[in-house]
C-alpha cells in the first residue's frame, strides 16, 4: 500500500512535468499505474505482461482520439508510456524482492545503500569535489562525490552483513555496494535529465525543502530491479 501511494504520487508528478496540459490523462495514468504495484502478489507473470499490454493499447487509443496538437502527438504518447515503465514497473520489483526468502533484509540493504551513498556523496563532494561528473545533466555533482558515495555504500552493506544479514558474504557486500550504488546514482542522474528536459527544478513540492516523491525515490527506483535480479541470479545465501 505504501508503494502504491508513492507510485500514484510519482506518476502524477511525472505527468505534471511532462504533460501539464493533460490533467485528465495524468490522473487516470496515476490510478492505472498504481494497480501494477499489486500484480506480483498474484504470482503470475502473465498478468504483468497483460497489464502492460492493455495499458499501452488503452492509452494509445486515448491519445489517438484526444489529440491536442498533431505535431506533438507522438511525443505525448511516448511520455505516457515512459511513465508506466519508469515508475510502477520498476517499483514493482520491491514487491517481488519482499517475496524472496531474505526479502526484508534485501529491502533494508537497498535503503542502507541509497542513504549511505547519498550522504557520503554529498559530504565528499562538498569537501573535495573539483571535477564535474556530468555537468550537462547535473552541474553540481562531482566525480569525487560519486566515488565517495560508493565508499559509503560499502560501509552500508558491511553494516548489514555484520548486523541483520549474516548470509551476505563479503564478496556480496562489495558487489552489491558498487553495483547497486552505481545504478542508484544513475537513477538520480536520470531523474535530473528528465527535470532538465521538462524545464523544472523539482518533480513536486509535497516534501517541503526536498521536492517531490520522485526526487526522493529516484535512486531507489533504479536500485530496486538491480537488487532483485542480483538476489535471484547471483546471490547464493
Amino acid at each position: 500500500m505504501l508503494l502504491a501511494i508513492f507510485s500514484f504520487i510519482g506518476m502524477y508528478e511525472f505527468y505534471r512535468m511532462a504533460l501539464p496540459e493533460r490533467t485528465i490523462e495524468g490522473w487516470l495514468a496515476a490510478f492505472c499505474g498504481t494497480l501494477l504495484i499489486f500484480l506480483p502478489l498474484f504470482n503470475d507473470c502473465r498478468l504483468a505482461l497483460a497489464a502492460l499490454t492493455f495499458l499501452f493499447l488503452g492509452f494509445a487509443l486515448l491519445f489517438l482520439f484526444r489529440i491536442r496538437d498533431i505535431s506533438t502527438a507522438a511525443r505525448d504518447i511516448s511520455y505516457a508510456t515512459l511513465a508506466f515503465l519508469y515508475i510502477p514497473l520498476l517499483l514493482m520489483h520491491l514487491v517481488l524482492l519482499r517475496q524472496l526468502s531474505h526479502g526484508v533484509e534485501w529491502l533494508l540493504v537497498i535503503m542502507l545503500i541509497v542513504m549511505t551513498n547519498d550522504s557520503a556523496a554529498y559530504y565528499t563532494g562538498s569537501a573535495f569535489g573539483k571535477n564535474r561528473l556530468y555537468p550537462l545533466v547535473s552541474p553540481k555533482k562531482s566525480i569525487e562525490g560519486a566515488l565517495g558515495g560508493l565508499v559509503g555504500s560499502i560501509g552500508g552493506t558491511l553494516l548489514a552483513k555484520f548486523t541483520f544479514f549474516p548470509q551476505l558474504s563479503l564478496l556480496d557486500a562489495l558487489l552489491t555496494a558498487v553495483f547497486i550504488g552505481m545504478i542508484g546514482q544513475a537513477g538520480d542522474l536520470f531523474e535530473s535529465l528528465l527535470k532538465r528536459s521538462f524545464g523544472v527544478k523539482d518533480s513536486g513540492s509535497i516534501i517541503p525543502g526536498h521536492g517531490g516523491v520522485l526526487d526522493r525515490l529516484d535512486s531507489i527506483i533504479f536500485a530496486a530491479p538491480a537488487t532483485y535480479y542480483y538476489a535471484i541470479f547471483i546471490f547464493k545465501g
